[in-house]
């Protein structure tokens, strides 16, 4: 078991990098989800780790080696694929095992291994049955066993939920924290879903364009962005992000609306700069219809164009100051387009960012 460590990791591909000198620390034991879009770096520095790709420059260190030139199987790593990749014509128990008989284990040593395996992820009566016979959920736990047999320091998680259906996924996500909560041992788990990355992490890697923009626990990074892309990347609904003018201690917006600068946020800023003025949908509420109570609040009155009833909540569509924003009602009832509603926005959940740079106006 050994925590991970990358030191200034460089990737090119000729003359394109595409990841630029990261630096981060993965301690023993610790569920590490790289999040972020398509193109954002994240699998490649994933495939660096496990070694199935090189590095261009900088130090990866798994426990207190440096494994830069080691090849992947002397990584002592186990890496989960999205695609399964199980051999079709093996059954459960030959797939299971298959890694550790070509490594010269004895009979009884990968037959203990795979029952091991088999009991933790719920096999056993499945270990006869070849990869064609089962479920996405059950291939996708073979391919987790497969892992599991082979006692790694770390494991390598390559968005390996993303070829299930959502239901599948949910129940997926409850079994692979289960397994961590098991087998404690260091995971390093890749996602595009910020929802995946917010239900499984210790902390969460939020990454764009080869760079890592902030590392936290899920609560900080949603509570805590450090700048608009990762307040509106992660949370589902995004936060609404509005143009804004800082003026006499109020938040201007471009049709003149305006409201009062946080509290919190009053020494951060300074009059007439330019911000974007954040809300999660969360913290936009109906009045009575809120689901915790505000210190410090205004209303607005705003229209709404569509209500999405969700069940115990409702994504309220509205406009403000020309812009489309989003908020919910907690204990809904029936909202008909076109009619309008007086919204609380809680002013102590809120967030400024600076336009020009992106950044919170107060990094916490």
């Amino acid at each position: 078991m050994a925590g991970i460590s990358l030191q200034n990791v460089v990737k090119n591909y000729g003359r394109l990098e595409v990841v630029h000198g990261i630096n981060l620390e993965i301690d023993h034991n610790e569920f590490v989800v790289l999040v972020g879009p398509s193109g954002c770096g994240k699998s490649t520095t994933l495939r660096m780790i496990a070694g199935l790709e090189d590095i261009s420059d900088g130090d990866i260190s798994i426990g207190d080696r440096v494994v830069n030139d080691l090849p992947p199987r002397k990584r002592n790593v186990s890496m989960v694929f999205q695609n399964y990749a199980l051999y079709p014509h093996m059954n459960v128990r030959e797939n299971l095992g298959f890694g550790l008989k070509i490594a010269g284990q004895s009979k009884e040593a990968v037959e203990q291994r795979v029952q091991e395996a088999a009991d933790i992820l719920g096999l056993s009566e499945l270990l006869e049955r070849i990869p064609a016979e089962l479920s996405g959920g059950q291939r996708q736990r073979v391919a987790m066993g497969r892992a599991i047999v082979r006692h790694p320091e770390a494991f390598l998680f390559d968005e390996p939920l993303s070829n299930l259906d959502a239901k599948l996924r949910v129940q997926m996500r409850t079994e692979i924290k289960k397994l961590h909560n098991k087998v404690r041992t260091t995971v390093v788990y890749v996602t595009h879903d910020q929802v995946e990355a917010m239900t499984l992490a210790d902390r969460i890697v939020v990454m764009k364009d080869g760079y890592i923009e902030q590392v936290g626990t899920p609560m900080e990074v949603f509570n805590h962005p450090v700048n608009t892309f990762v307040a509106s990347f992660i949370g589902s609904p995004p936060m609404n992000l509005i143009p804004a003018t800082i003026t006499s201690g109020q938040v201007e917006f471009r049709d003149a609306t305006k409201i009062p600068v946080p509290s919190r946020l009053a020494g951060s800023v300074s009059d007439g700069q330019e911000v974007i003025f954040g809300i999660r949908p969360d913290d936009l509420t109906p009045i009575g219809h809120g689901i915790h109570e505000a210190r410090e609040t205004t209303d607005i009155d705003l229209t709404v164009d569509l209500a999405e009833l969700l069940g115990t909540e409702t994504l309220l569509y509205t406009t403000f100051v020309g812009q489309e924003v989003q908020g919910k009602m907690f204990d809904p009832r029936d909202v008909t387009p076109g009619e309008t509603l007086t919204f609380r926005l809680s002013l102590d959940k809120a967030h400024i960012f600076d336009a020009a740079s992106g950044q919170s106006v107060r990094r916490h």
